[in-house]
C-alpha cells in the first residue's frame, strides 16, 4: 500500500489537497487527530500529570490548551511532551496502516501537519511525499479566517520548517495561491497519472 505523505504550513491547504484525494476514494489518517487520540490513553494522561502537573486536566481529559501553555514554552518542555506522545502517535499511526493495508487498500493519504524532513519523522517510509505551499500573508489570513488568533498562527508558523525545506523533502509540490477547486483540480489530475502505475 502506497503512504502518500502530504505536509505543508499551517493555512497552506493541506486538507483541501488531502480531501480531494478522499474524493477520488482514498482513505485517509490524519496524524493531528492521532495525536489527541492519544491523549485519552491512561497511561498517556498519567505520564502528563507526573510531567507537567494535574492543572493539564479537565476532569478525565487532558486540557490541550494548558498542557499545550506548559509543554512550548522552550525545547525542553517541547521534548518532554514529544517523549511521551510520538512514541504512541507511531503505534497508533501503524496500526492504522496496517488495518487499511489489509482491507486491501491501495494507497493510504497522511496528513502531517508536523513533518520535520523524512529521517527523523513517520515519513521515513512515506513512498510520496507531497508539499502544499502558499505565500505567508495568505496561510495567516486562511488561518485566521478559519478561527485562529494571528498572534498564535505566527507563533505556531515561526516553529515549523521553511517552505525551502518542504520543497527539498518533496516528490510533488503544489502552489496552492489560487482557490480551492484550483488546488483540488491539480491533486486529481496529478493522481490520475500517478495511479497509472500502481
Amino acid at each position: 500500500m502506497k503512504k502518500l505523505f502530504i505536509i505543508g504550513g499551517m493555512g497552506a491547504g493541506k486538507s483541501t489537497a488531502r480531501k480531494a484525494l478522499v474524493d477520488a476514494g482514498l482513505p485517509y489518517i490524519d496524524l493531528d487527530k492521532v495525536g489527541h487520540d492519544v491523549l485519552a490513553w491512561d497511561t498517556v494522561r498519567e505520564e502528563l500529570v507526573d510531567t507537567f502537573g494535574a492543572d493539564i486536566m479537565d476532569g478525565d481529559e487532558v486540557n490541550r490548551k494548558a498542557l499545550a501553555h506548559k509543554a512550548f514554552v522552550s525545547p525542553a518542555e517541547t521534548r518532554k511532551l514529544n517523549r511521551i506522545t510520538v512514541p504512541r502517535i507511531e503505534d497508533a499511526y501503524r496500526d492504522k496502516v496496517a488495518e487499511l493495508e489489509a482491507a486491501g487498500h491501495p494507497a493510504v493519504v497522511v496528513e502531517h501537519s508536523v513533518f520535520k524532513n523524512r529521517t527523523s519523522s513517520l515519513a521515513y517510509d512515506a513512498d510520496v511525499v507531497i508539499a502544499v505551499l502558499a505565500p505567508l500573508d495568505v496561510r495567516i489570513e486562511r488561518a485566521v479566517a478559519s478561527g485562529f488568533d494571528e498572534a498564535d498562527v505566527r507563533r505556531r508558523i515561526a516553529r515549523q520548517i521553511t517552505d525551502a525545506d518542504r520543497i527539498e523533502a518533496a516528490d510533488v509540490v503544489f502552489n496552492n495561491d489560487g482557490t480551492p477547486e484550483e488546488l483540488h483540480n491539480q491533486v486529481i489530475a496529478w493522481w490520475g497519472e500517478y495511479r497509472k502505475d500502481l
